[in-house]
């Protein structure tokens, strides 16, 4: 082997394996103090593409959820109106059969006359009851998106429930023109607790959907959290193997370039 001054291979051959050891040692450092495999987008461009699109698609499942949450919400309270107007109901029923008792006096039935009006009064505004100042009681449907893609083939369309209609509601018992438990019937009452009764079992029906459709949503966040998480966080034990290795290569080749730069000495002992 030939002993030259000016070029020390062994040297430069030790310093690029040491710049190549702490590059590798600096990135395991990284990878661990932030969680993440990708720290740098050189690191998995396809990867660092693909879970940037999962977490999107988890966030917008959370917002879905959150919409789905406040739809429900909405199903309840429009449940209590109807509950409430399903005992303003049974009450105005109990009213008309006392009203039909031939040993009641005109006072005695002016006074069931007068209760049953303001019963009346009471279902007209329960007809126009809100939630967030968004009417509970309507003839417009409301479509409530269950999926992160918008889709409107999934959606669940929340029906028009219209409390005052003559025909599906109790218009009949609120009508003008009607201030005397004489101008309705026992058909009248009977046909809007039926009414009454659909309207709630409908609504029912919807929040047992937007149940389903949000657990679904639970379940599809959690897989798209755990997708992008195999992507993009870091096996700690894996890595922590790897930043040992690394600190070894680069003690080892600190001490190797350490030799190499003293070895090129041996030509000044030649020359003594």
């Amino acid at each position: 082997m030939s002993i030259v001054i000016n070029s020390n291979i062994a040297a430069t051959t030790a310093s690029n394996n040491l710049t190549a050891s702490n590059n590798m040692l600096q990135k395991s450092l990284a990878r661990l103090s932030s969680g993440s495999r990708i720290t740098n987008p050189s690191d998995d461009a396809g990867g660092l593409a693909l879970a940037t699109k999962l977490t999107a698609a988890s966030h917008r499942q959370g917002a879905v959820q959150n919409n789905i949450g406040n739809a429900t919400s909405l199903l309840q309270t429009q449940d209590g109106a109807l509950k409430v107007a399903s005992k303003i109901l049974d009450r105005i029923s109990e009213l008309k059969t006392l009203y039909a008792d031939p040993t009641k006096n005109a006072s005695d039935l002016a006074n069931y006359d007068s209760e049953f009006v303001a019963l009346q009064s009471q279902l007209s505004a329960t007809a126009t009851e809100t939630f967030n100042g968004v009417s509970l009681f309507g003839t417009t449907a409301v479509s409530v998106s269950t999926t992160e893609a918008v889709s409107t083939s999934a959606a669940v369309s929340l029906a028009g429930r219209d409390l005052t209609s003559t025909s599906t509601g109790v218009g009949v018992l609120v009508a003008t023109g009607v201030t005397a438990l004489s101008g309705v019937t026992i058909a009248n009452i009977t046909a809007a607790i039926q009414n009454v009764a659909t309207f709630r079992a409908s609504n029912g029906a919807e929040q047992s959907r937007l149940g389903f459709a949000s657990e679904l949503l639970i379940s599809n966040k959690a897989n798209l959290e755990a997708a992008s998480s195999r992507i993009t966080d870091v096996d700690v034990a894996q890595e922590s193997t790897q930043l040992a290795r690394y600190n070894i290569l680069v003690q080892s080749g600190t001490s190797m370039l350490l030799q190499a730069n003293q070895s090129a000495q041996i030509a000044l002992k030649l020359l003594q």
